[in-house]
């Protein structure tokens, strides 16, 4: 029986800015078609990990594979989407969330930037998933915290990316962008992509989560909600402390 190529393969990753050390030995397996949580405190070194898995920060050493190969050759591919945690946008441009969108297929169209019908069709699409349909004329910079989480996501669907990374795309949402968002991960993982996100509400992860992974500069846990979420492994990711919010789900 043959085995699945891990969406995420990291291995022994460690990353330092001069003399801090941000990821100590980090490894981490994410099987396709699952949303995986990525849990720690600030500092933890989860943002870190996201960019390592895009050639965004470079590695002392170790190795970070993304369907098998390296990541490089899957962001050319458009195969990963990432959605940091403070997307680096001038609120105040004139541009539209579907602008923003349509970004997400220019790995497609050339230089140009041309879109084709298929490409608008892909763009509809994704802003009819995202709940942003209504919106799609509007400034971006006019939307509230969480309609901008979704607009950004959004523009990953438009991608067609197979692994989508989202640093804390819950933070700062309210209660309807975060359901929209929960039941839209949830749909996608059922569709055979993959997602990697990182959050600090423990107690949404068992309705979001098949598994989840605690990192403090390190991979402390990683497996099933239910067997990772306990309060000694939780005590070793957030430095000796248990989270109130996760008195709700720990065993």
């Amino acid at each position: 029986m043959s085995v699945a190529v891990p969406a995420v393969a990291v291995t022994d990753l460690h990353v330092r800015y001069g003399a801090a050390v941000a990821l100590d030995g980090v490894d981490l397996r994410i099987a396709p078609g699952r949303v995986h949580g990525l849990i720690g405190m600030n500092g933890s070194g989860k943002s870190t990990l996201f960019k390592a898995m895009m050639g965004l920060v470079r590695a002392r050493s170790g190795d970070v594979l993304l369907f098998g190969g390296s990541s490089d050759a899957a962001r050319r591919a458009g195969r990963v989407a990432y959605a940091p945690q403070n997307e680096a946008v001038d609120w105040e441009f004139p541009v539209s969330v579907r602008d923003v969108v349509a970004t997400g297929r220019y790995g497609r169209i050339g230089g140009y930037r041309r879109l084709r019908r298929d490409d608008h069709a892909a763009v509809d699409a994704a802003l009819d998933r995202v709940e942003l349909t209504d919106l799609a004329d509007r400034q971006i910079g006019a939307l509230s915290g969480g309609q901008r989480k979704r607009a950004f996501v959004a523009r990953g669907l438009a991608q067609e990316a197979e692994l989508l990374l989202l640093d804390e795309p819950f933070a700062g949402v309210d209660k309807r962008s975060e359901a929209t968002l929960t039941a839209l991960l949830r749909d996608l993982a059922a569709e055979g992509r993959t997602v990697l996100v990182s959050t600090h509400d423990i107690i949404a992860v068992p309705a979001l989560c098949d598994e989840v992974a605690l990192l403090n500069r390190r991979i402390i846990a990683q497996g099933p909600v239910a067997d990772t979420l306990r309060p000694e492994l939780l005590a070793d990711a957030f430095g000796g402390f248990v989270p109130a919010s996760a008195l709700g789900v720990a065993a």
